[in-house]
């Protein structure tokens, strides 16, 4: 039978939770009164009351003076941390080991280290406990006697006197997470920490920072000026514009300067006075765009501060956003691939902007005017804008454009008729009106039957559409997968960045090109594992000659294309 049973009246009570650990372990060697302040705070928590320190006491029956020593005892062992003095707050920890006692450590083995230590700290009398948590750093972290006492020393000369356990601790595992264990290493440590102190005052005193610098707070300076690459003068910089008064706020401010690239002192004056007009642009240009924004924070770091780093001024980036919508483009991803095509083209203060779009917006109204032309009222659509590319390229006039257009008209597809059109006049060299034939066909000798010209671009419309569809269904899949999406998305931020490094030449390209390079990588692998080929993103014409087009570079009819003519007059 077992040594402890419930009754089934008591089973059916509510209960306080204790872990087996605290009982196992600590409940044995712990003060009494310890116990009975831990029990009865954990009883307030978990019943959910809203009881003070105050009340817990007088629940005890003891001083409130007592009932907070206590937890000053509890959290010099790690089963609770006390989180605030005023109003006074603890916060249950989980107990350090699974099972067993506190280790029991011979006394005369640390005698020596247990004389020195109390002499170090002069402002209070060392508790049996306390002594037993350094034992248990010696023995456990494996730091020499000596090491040790450096570290306290430190910690005395750093916060005084009343030094708590709590603290001293904190600060010896730091230097045993670096392997700082013996005297050697401590003072080395310490050395450095030394040198970097007086930068770290004189950050201190410029931000506001009353206390004095702590080994915690140099780890952050070296990655400040060794890992984000500021100097002193950008970190006091930081510091005053970001209004940061205290070191966790400049850490905050530092590392969003460097995600924007921003390191001098005048880029970060400049950087944060602008800060609010950048954030005021972003939320214009997501009206212009009619995009809902629930944070404008994510926009301006992917893009509004992107496209400020590529030189192009605010009031120039609300006007192509105002464009943008008007044409279609109606998200910050459709406005990015505008600004990057601008970028590319070197296109990117107010002035060649504005030529830019008027520019575009000529040929718009051309190309709508040649559709009207055609007999067709649909939107203008990327196909148009091509074909009107290659027909310039083949040196036609507007003029010329706009009398293939008419010769178009009823045609099925009046576009691809055009094409041909204006194929068959560049083969002929007919470039001027005067020249036009009144006819216009595919050639064939007597007796044969005349392929209509409709024939012939219908066919190859057909073959370009199913070629088309298949690469952007595809393309739509893989962007539908969540994990390709982000490293699509990633790839394209790091060619911007890229850009713009090779631009600074900064020497900064070459980790870019690297990250690239394995965000490249990871995206093949996530293709191959969704069983998708990347080159299947490309259209893949029937012909490689004439990408289903029927005419060559040079305008002139394909191979292809008399093969079609020989099979179609055959049936």
């Amino acid at each position: 039978m077992a040594f402890i049973s419930l009754s089934p009246e008591l089973k059916h009570r509510s209960f306080t939770g204790v872990e087996n650990k605290f009982i196992t372990k600590y409940m044995p060697a712990l003060d009494p009164a310890a116990v009975k302040v831990y029990l009865y705070g954990l009883y307030i928590s978990q019943s959910g009351g809203q009881l003070t320190v105050e009340d817990l006491a007088a629940g005890l029956g003891m001083t409130c003076e007592q009932a907070i020593s206590c937890f000053e005892y509890l959290d010099e062992f790690e089963l609770v941390k006390i989180t605030s003095r005023t109003p006074f707050e603890v916060t249950y920890l989980e107990a350090e080991n699974i099972s067993g006692t506190p280790k029991k450590y011979k006394p005369e083995k640390y005698a020596d280290f247990a004389r020195n230590v109390q002499s170090v700290i002069k402002g209070r009398m060392i508790s049996p406990n306390e002594y037993r948590e350094y034992f248990y750093l010696m023995e456990e972290y494996g730091f020499e006697q000596s090491a040790l006492l450096m570290i306290v020393n430190y910690c005395v000369n750093l916060k005084g006197d009343d030094i708590r356990l709590q603290y001293i601790k904190k600060v010896a595992k730091s230097f045993a997470a670096e392997g700082a264990t013996t005297a050697k290493k401590v003072d080395e440590k310490l050395a450095q920490f030394t040198s970097s102190t007086p930068s770290l005052v004189k950050i201190f005193s410029a931000s506001g920072i009353s206390r004095r610098p702590g080994i915690e707070d140099d780890g952050l300076y070296k990655k400040w000026t060794e890992g984000l690459g500021f100097t002193d003068d950008a970190i006091i910089a930081a510091a005053k514009f970001f209004k940061a008064k205290n070191i966790e706020r400049i850490d905050e401010a530092l590392e969003e300067l460097y995600r924007n690239k921003k390191f001098d002192v005048k880029e970060i004056e400049f950087y944060c006075k602008n800060k609010n007009s950048v954030h005021a642009a972003t939320t214009e240009i997501a009206r212009s765009l009619g995009v809902y924004m629930q944070s404008a924070a994510p926009y301006i770091e992917n893009y509004v501060t992107v496209w400020c780093d590529m030189g192009f001024a605010i009031d120039t980036l609300k006007k192509i956003s105002s464009y943008c919508f008007l044409h279609g483009r109606k998200s910050f991803e459709d406005m990015d691939a505008f600004v990057k095509g601008l970028y590319e083209k070197g296109i990117i203060d107010q002035k060649a902007v504005d030529s830019y779009i008027e520019m575009v917006n000529a040929e718009e109204e051309f190309i709508k005017k040649t559709l009207e032309k055609c007999g067709l009222t649909r939107k203008v659509i990327p196909s148009d804008r091509e074909f009107l590319s290659r027909w310039r390229a083949w040196n036609f006039s507007d003029d010329m454009i706009l009398k293939a257009a008419e010769l178009s008209a009823g045609k099925n597809n009046p576009v691809a008729y055009m094409n041909g059109v204006l194929s068959s006049w560049k083969a002929e060299g007919t470039f001027s009106p005067d020249k036009i034939e009144n006819s216009v066909h595919v050639p064939a000798t007597r007796g044969e039957k005349l392929v209509d010209r409709a024939v012939i671009e219908r066919h190859y419309a057909a073959l370009r559409q199913i070629a088309e569809d298949r690469a952007e269904k595809i393309q739509r899949k893989a962007l539908a997968d969540e994990q390709y999406g982000k490293l699509h998305k990633e790839i394209n931020s790091l060619n911007i960045k890229l850009a713009f490094a090779e631009s600074r030449a900064d020497g900064s390209d070459g980790k870019i090109a690297e990250q690239i390079a394995d965000a490249e990588k990871r995206a093949d692998e996530r293709l191959h594992a969704l069983g998708i080929n990347k080159d299947d993103f490309i259209p893949r014409y029937s012909c490689k000659i004439c990408g289903d087009t029927g005419y060559d570079a040079d305008g002139k009819p394909c191979r292809c294309l008399k093969k079609f003519i020989e099979q179609y007059k055959t049936t």
